[in-house]
């Protein structure tokens, strides 16, 4: 999942047969903290519907984008799934620990 600030809209006057009905935008990729941009804009298909200039979005990519539109397995590469309205990150030394920790089991050697 990544996030996204929407840049603009896509016309397209002939698209696959189905993708109709659903909008196009242009979103500027952001970092984690979703403040800069990271490399360049890319287009995405809107699953949400709602969607529009200048919302942050968060997006998803690849078999993941096209499961995420009405019909699935559409050529469609990158999603907006969601428009985000608050985000609460968590600052400092918390954040830098593990969430997870892996235990190995014992092996029958003895």
């Amino acid at each position: 999942m990544k996030f996204g600030r929407v840049m603009g809209t896509v016309v397209a006057s002939r698209k696959y047969e189905n993708l109709e009905g659903i909008k196009f935008l242009v979103v500027q990729p952001l970092d984690e903290e979703r403040k800069q941009p990271v490399g360049r804009p890319v287009i995405a298909a809107d699953a949400t519907q709602q969607a529009g200039p200048g919302m942050l979005v968060f997006m998803v990519a690849s078999r993941e984008g096209a499961q995420a539109l009405p019909e699935v397995f559409v050529p469609v590469d990158l999603a907006i799934t969601g428009i985000v309205d608050q985000v609460d990150h968590e600052q400092g030394p918390r954040r830098e620990e593990p969430t997870a920790i892996w235990h190995t089991l014992p092996t029958s050697d003895g």
